[in-house]
């Protein structure tokens, strides 16, 4: 055969494959497109004549959002519609924590609302207002039974303007009446930033919102330079994400230019991208620790996946989240929005994290989460295994404390929220906040407040054992029986008069940081959390004791050689190598 005309064929070949493939894209576009067209006549008529004809009252736009929420509960929890009215509060969440207002949160408490934390140097802070301050009204508007959404929309304002409130402070009869100047209010995403001792670095991350990038690089730098620093800790644990974006750059501060970051890949190609670090990295080689837990999502993952897939940093704590998707937010018509999902994201290595499948519910509707049989492995840079599917896994894993049933219960019922309050009325200045102890004779104290208090609370040993004398009932079980359950229940009892004293180090925990709090705001509480963070003094140790296990995490030897592998996975991971 002539080889010219074999050439000239192939290509032939080969440009009729791609005008065939091109015509079948066209035609299944044209399909989606008049599908599309289609539905919307269908749904624009129903929408119509449901206006127009139903025998009561609706509303248009409340019907119009119940219809696009339905359609969008079918999908994921992240692909969401956002109305007009709701824009203010959706840029809040997702683009840029500013707004006009008093600087100060709240929560209501049986149909009452009271200021639960203060933002040091805004206006309700150097007004004299305190947290456990009952705001009674605004503006003349009573708050008797409001919700928390409706008084916020309350609180906030232009910047300038006046706003005023009817404050009563803790045991006092009536209120009374002051006015402030609304401040814009704007939470840093690195809430917390400090040189600890031997070297090591700690910098909180809250948020990866707008600026985060140079929040982080501002911190970093000011920390270079309060003196010898050998270690940086990032704290990434109930972080939730955000911009993608920052979470690239903040990867950048420490990653070499060129390399790969992060890509996503979605159904339309133009959701395709590859994100690579951009500039040169500011911090090169300092050795790196990243917290994380459960509550770590989204670009908090991609910045902990990154670093970990190029055995940049060791992580330690908990499993992370597993939100490995993003969404773009698009502008509709008459000013509304609609936040979709348009792509899953891969670390280096090529893993997708996402760890609940949408697409398949179980039988009570729930998300379910990936199958551990369904898991794959990947490589970091050095070699070391890890899986998608299922979050980060740390390097080191540090479970979070599980607080007892008394102390959750003190919480929940404000009993440390309203000592704490007294407290702070009673002594105007404590000690500083990291050196701040809850002592016998405080936590003494403490019980005696509590006698007065009515608070009830149910143990799980209790809960089973009721069920179980709810069962012997139903089933008319022996009387002798029923008597020894009886007996056991008042065991019980006499066990949970106990509690107090059995769980005293972790309710002195939680009492020192409500006190605390109340004095040193915010930053006050992280201080004083340092000396109880077992994560954190994990990571303070890997890094301040040497450099040997270091970088034998980063290189894999040992038990670090398999991250966070699951059991389906154990004999086929090991037999690769």
């Amino acid at each position: 055969m002539n080889p010219r005309k074999h050439t000239v064929n192939a290509k032939r070949i080969t440009v009729l494959a791609v005008v065939v493939l091109f015509c079948s894209a066209f035609v299944a576009v044209k399909d989606d497109l008049f599908l599309i067209s289609k539905n919307l006549d269908i749904f624009s008529a129903v929408y119509r004549q449901i206006s127009l004809n139903y025998v009561d009252e609706t509303d248009p736009n409340q019907l119009i959002k119940t219809a696009v929420n339905a359609m969008l509960d079918d999908l994921d929890p992240y692909t969401e519609y956002v109305q007009e009215t709701e824009i203010e509060e959706y840029k809040l969440r997702y683009v840029d924590t500013k707004y006009g207002g008093i600087g100060a949160t709240i929560f209501e408490r049986d149909g009452r609302i009271f200021l639960s934390e203060l933002y040091a140097g805004y206006p309700a802070d150097e007004a004299g207002l305190a947290a456990g301050d009952e705001v009674v009204s605004i503006n003349g508007v009573w708050l008797t039974n409001k919700s928390t959404n409706e008084v916020s929309h309350l609180l906030r304002g232009a910047e300038h303007s006046e706003i005023q409130l009817q404050v009563r402070k803790p045991g006092k009869a009536e209120p009374f009446t002051l006015k402030l100047t609304r401040k814009i209010i704007r939470q840093p995403n690195v809430s917390h930033a400090v040189l600890l001792d031997k070297g090591i670095g700690y910098i909180k991350l809250d948020k990866f919102l707008e600026q985060s990038a140079k929040e982080m690089e501002i911190a970093l730098r000011n920390l270079g330079e309060k003196g010898e620093f050998k270690g940086l800790i990032i704290d990434l644990r109930d972080n939730g994400g955000g911009i993608l974006q920052e979470a690239v750059k903040i990867v950048n501060l420490f990653i070499a230019q060129g390399e790969l970051v992060v890509s996503q890949k979605g159904k339309n190609a133009t959701k395709t991208h590859s994100y690579r670090t951009m500039a040169k990295p500011i911090a090169p080689d300092i050795p790196l620790a990243v917290l994380i837990n459960g509550r770590s999502a989204s670009a908090a993952e991609i910045v902990a996946g990154a670093l970990q897939d190029l055995d940049r940093a060791v992580i330690v704590g908990e499993r992370s989240f597993g939100k490995g998707l993003v969404q773009q937010t698009f502008t509709v018509p008459y000013n509304n929005l609609v936040k979709v999902t348009v792509a899953k994201y891969y670390t280096p290595s090529g893993r997708c994290i996402q760890a609940l499948d949408f697409v398949h519910r179980d039988d009570n509707g729930a998300y379910i989460r990936v199958s551990d049989s369904l898991l794959n492995a990947f490589h970091t840079k050095s070699g070391r295994v890890v899986y998608d599917g299922s979050g980060i896994y740390p390097d080191i894993a540090v479970p979070e404390p599980q607080y007892s049933t008394i102390a959750r219960t003190l919480s929940e019922q404000y009993l440390i929220f309203d000592y704490a309050t007294a407290f702070r009325h009673a002594h105007a200045r404590i000690v500083d906040a990291e050196k701040f102890e809850v002592d016998e004779a405080l936590y003494s104290d403490f019980i005696r407040f509590l006698k007065a208090k009515d608070y009830q609370y149910s143990t799980k040993t209790e809960s089973s054992l009721n069920e179980l004398k709810a069962l012997a009932e139903i089933e008319k079980t022996s009387e002798e029986l029923i008597e020894e359950l009886g007996t056991l229940a008042k065991k019980i009892y006499r066990s949970k008069e106990q509690d107090l004293f059995v769980h005293r180090e972790e309710i002195k925990e939680i009492l020192g940081s409500e006190i605390v709090s109340r004095y040193y705001y915010k930053n006050g509480q992280t201080a004083f959390s340092f000396k109880y963070d077992h994560p954190l003094q994990r990571a303070k140790a890997l890094l301040s004791g040497g450099t040997t296990e270091y970088y034998g995490i980063l290189a894999g030897e040992g038990e670090y050689k398999i991250i966070g592998r699951p059991e389906t996975f154990l004999a086929s991971a090991e037999t690769t190598d």
